[in-house]
């Protein structure tokens, strides 16, 4: 991909002119290890907080806070004096995922690396990326123009990664910040090839633990073997019955609120610009699977899921230790699509793993919360002015994708404030968010900064 210009010559000018300054700023903030998940960097995630916070007032925020929450930092700020214009409220993520499995890294993670095109490092992409494209663009507006062509809010959040736990009661607690026309969330990507998309459509997601517990403790499977039950057994004879060899979940009732997918929507899905083959083998499996009768856009997007996130029990150091272990695991979690409540699908795995248990264990199902799915309408006035913008920038059209991943605090934001939300970001397709040697395109960064400036021109101008 070329780099693309804004057709504003001034503000052309000045992201040229600024570029690796604003290159160094992106990159000091991937520098600070924010990982909301892991207690131990609860101190990195506050100084991710006051990096931001110092990015907003550089680049002439006003109302800048970090606002204490019962876990990590809520950075707001806001610019209100577009009299006339519309209100968005912009939304981002500054805290990171963990880094393991750090030897599968091909430099640290918190010492971000450009090559080439690329910066490497945890956060380059997911999120941090499109948190910088915004405050950079309104940085570049505001010093090449003075003012900005819409009022803005941000509300950059750190819990994101773990859980937005803090998010809906500060939303509910700031509803005077939170009044506009739209709402921008920017935790999201471009399409395969890193084609420019407006994602329509999120995945919601509910979460569980199996726990199994048998003899009162590790017994030697020579004594005690063929007499009692091994909870490692019977956690894999549940796992086992929780998908039918067709893909399809077996728990009763999962699919009951499902909506189906029409004809326009599998015709939309079918239109992309998607090669399956060359996406298998940029993951490197042997085949795509899912649930039999759907495409794999449409399962990546529109079909909900089951899937073992992680499993323990018994012995698994070198060399052999012949035992029956005490108790066995096994974290789950399941995508969701509209209409699909998290609770329900909670309680209904509950209910079948306690009906399934193999006799001889104790077997408790802990639900971990979860977020409902969304949708945004493609014929939305604020969806449409994305996409002028897009073209401007682009020179192509946008792609309306449904993505496979979750934002749960999404339909709960929806909620609260009342507001439409869009969804537009430029993560690369291919950036290994989640994993090892995640990266983010110069290019693409510096195109998003050019895309967001001109959403906000269409939007003033009546979209």
């Amino acid at each position: 991909m070329a780099d693309l210009a804004s057709p504003d010559a001034a503000l052309e000018h000045h992201l040229v002119a600024t570029r690796e300054a604003r290159l160094a700023e992106y990159l000091d903030l991937l520098r600070i290890a924010s990982i909301s998940a892991i207690p131990a960097h609860a101190a990195d995630v506050r100084a991710a907080a006051e990096r931001l916070a110092t990015m907003l007032r550089d680049a002439g925020l006003e109302n800048v806070e970090v606002c204490p929450t019962g876990r990590h930092p809520i950075v707001y700020a806001d610019w209100l004096h577009a009299e006339g214009g519309p209100t968005v409220v912009a939304y981002g993520h500054y805290d990171v995922q963990p880094v393991d499995p750090l030897d599968e890294w091909t430099s640290p993670p918190f010492e971000p690396l450009v090559v080439g095109d690329r910066v490497l490092a945890r956060g380059a992409a997911d999120d941090k990326s499109n948190v910088t494209i915004l405050v950079q663009t309104a940085a570049a507006l505001l010093a090449t123009r003075g003012r900005l062509p819409v009022n803005l809010r941000f509300v950059f959040e750190g819990e994101e990664e773990s859980g937005s736990d803090s998010l809906v009661p500060w939303l509910e607690a700031n509803r005077h910040r939170l009044a506009g026309d739209v709402a921008i969330v920017s935790d999201v990507g471009l399409f395969e090839g890193d084609r420019p998309a407006i994602t329509v459509g999120l995945r919601g997601i509910a979460g569980v633990e199996i726990h199994v517990e048998g003899p009162f403790q590790d017994v030697h499977s020579g004594v005690y073997g063929g007499q009692i039950e091994n909870p490692v057994n019977a956690l894999a004879t549940i796992i086992a019955a929780l998908k039918g060899p067709d893909g399809r979940i077996r728990v009763p009732g999962f699919y009951d609120d499902v909506l189906p997918l029409d004809e326009a929507d599998r015709a939309a899905l079918a239109g992309l610009p998607f090669d399956e083959e060359a996406y298998r083998e940029s993951i490197g499996v042997p085949a795509l699977v899912g649930e039999v009768g759907y495409t794999t856009l449409e399962r990546r997007g529109a079909r909900p899921t089951l899937d073992v996130n992680g499993i323990w029990g018994g012995f698994s150091g070198e060399g052999g230790k012949t035992i029956i272990p005490a108790r066995a695991g096994a974290k789950i979690t399941c995508r969701l699509v509209a209409d699909q409540d998290p609770d329900r699908i909670i309680e209904a795995l509950r209910t079948y793993v306690e009906r399934i248990a193999p006799p001889g264990v104790r077997v408790e199902v802990i639900g971990e919360g979860g977020g409902r799915p969304s949708r945004t309408p493609i014929d939305h006035p604020a969806t449409q002015a994305a996409a002028r913008a897009i073209r401007r920038i682009w020179g192509e059209d946008p792609l309306y994708v449904r993505e496979g991943g979750s934002i749960p605090f999404v339909a709960e934001f929806e909620h609260v404030t009342g507001l439409p939300i869009v969804l537009l970001g430029f993560a690369p397709a291919a950036g290994n968010f989640h994993a090892p040697n995640e990266w983010m395109s110069l290019r693409v960064f510096e195109a998003g900064i050019r895309t967001m400036a001109a959403y906000w021109d269409e939007l003033a101008g009546g979209g």
